[in-house]
């Protein structure tokens, strides 16, 4: 019995000191950001957002999926950008399946779609997020979050 509870002990101890040590979304969405025109960043961001999934922490696995589709700007051989591509956006469907109604990931999704060349097929959710974006972005209680998404369906409209 008393091994039992402690091993139910350590799992909840384990499980909150994994929470505590989600890094903070401002600092990931920086990174995010700064991804864009560096490498190191960019690779930095993947191997920091690795340890998350669709189970634990569906916003970050959508951070990563972003991160590894950016990736494919970083290398030159076509086939290494579209290996990153179909990684990046299976994660990032994967984060969005997981939790459908996040007004982040769903903006993650649109900024991708809206700004990848169109053969790459990738659009089929362009006007849903957009529509879903409008109807939502009043919601956000994230004020800067709410800037940047409100910003960036100006420029697109």
């Amino acid at each position: 019995m008393g091994v039992k509870l402690i091993a139910c002990f350590l799992i909840i101890l384990s499980d909150l000191n994994y929470i505590a040590n989600d890094p903070s979304l401002s600092s990931i969405r920086l990174k995010f950001h700064n991804s864009t025109s560096s490498e190191k960043v960019c690779k930095d961001l993947i191997k920091q957002l690795e340890p998350y999934n669709e189970k634990n922490n569906p916003l970050l696995l959508g951070y990563k999926g972003g991160a590894t589709m950016l990736m494919a700007t970083h290398v030159v051989n076509p086939f290494s950008k579209l290996s990153y591509f179909k990684k990046g956006r299976i994660a990032l469907e994967k984060a969005i399946q997981a939790d459908k109604n996040n007004v982040e990931l769903r903006f993650l999704r649109y900024t991708v779609q809206t700004n990848i060349p169109s053969f790459l097929g990738y659009s089929s959710h362009l006007e849903k997020d957009r529509v879903f974006l409008k109807e939502s972005v009043n919601g956000v209680k994230d004020n800067d979050l709410k800037k940047i998404i409100t910003s960036y369906l100006k420029q697109k409209s």
